[in-house]
């Protein structure tokens, strides 16, 4: 169950909450807003398939668990450039205390590894269930956002963008999506590299909001 299935049912997008190192928790004011029982959307949703489980909070809320939260790369692609703002970050310096820096190397990064991945055959069927790692949530995590701030009157791209390239660079650097030494590719390797993709085209959607083309190497 991905988010863009998610706010389908819903009516609107689900909320991310949590870290989701233990679950993938989405929230949701879908019943209030609606004027449907909580506990009659509650049942309803349970039914669905990729549900893990849904629990009814005290102010009428849905807390909602995805079984499999990989599933969410799946619908994650190029989306055509927005309006731009004005850049928020200057190019320089190019260190880790500039947050442009930071963002735009995670874009090359992940530009990097689909290059990479081709290079040394990693491929095969993306397993979505295989992205379970502390470093592949956290990513996920921020991922499950954009959703909510594409239709928000105020996303907050600087500040997003950030945050999920911070979280990449942890992946990136912990959670390899590529084999090293005498390693084989395996599918783990390939739902990285299709995770990095995600990050790619997330990064690059969020740029351009802000008036920058990403960049493919600095």
């Amino acid at each position: 169950m991905t988010p863009g299935q998610l706010g389908e049912v819903l009516g609107l997008p689900p909320i991310p909450s949590g870290t989701w190192a233990e679950e993938a928790l989405y929230l949701s004011p879908a019943a209030l807003r609606r004027g449907e029982a909580p506990g009659e959307m509650a049942a309803r949703l349970r039914a669905l398939p990729g549900i893990a489980g849904v629990r009814v909070r005290g102010d009428g809320f849905l807390e909602i668990v995805v079984a499999v939260p990989g599933e969410l790369v799946a619908e994650i692609g190029p989306v055509p450039a927005a309006a731009g703002e004005a850049p928020p970050w200057a190019d320089l310096p190019r260190t880790w205390d500039n947050p442009g820096f930071i963002v735009r190397f995670a874009h090359v990064r992940a530009v990097a590894v689909q290059r990479w991945a081709a290079d040394l055959g990693v491929g095969g069927d993306f397993r979505p269930e295989l992205l379970a790692g502390r470093w592949d949530r956290a990513v996920l995590r921020s991922l499950a956002e954009v959703h909510g701030r594409r239709v928000s009157r105020a996303p907050g791209w600087a500040a997003y963008t950030e945050q999920l390239a911070r979280v990449y660079h942890d992946a990136f650097e912990r959670a390899p999506a590529l084999p090293s030494g005498e390693e084989e590719p395996s599918a783990l390797h390939a739902a990285r590299v299709r995770l990095a993709r995600a990050v790619r085209d997330v990064l690059a959607e969020g740029l351009a909001a802000l008036g920058e083309t990403a960049p493919d190497r600095l």
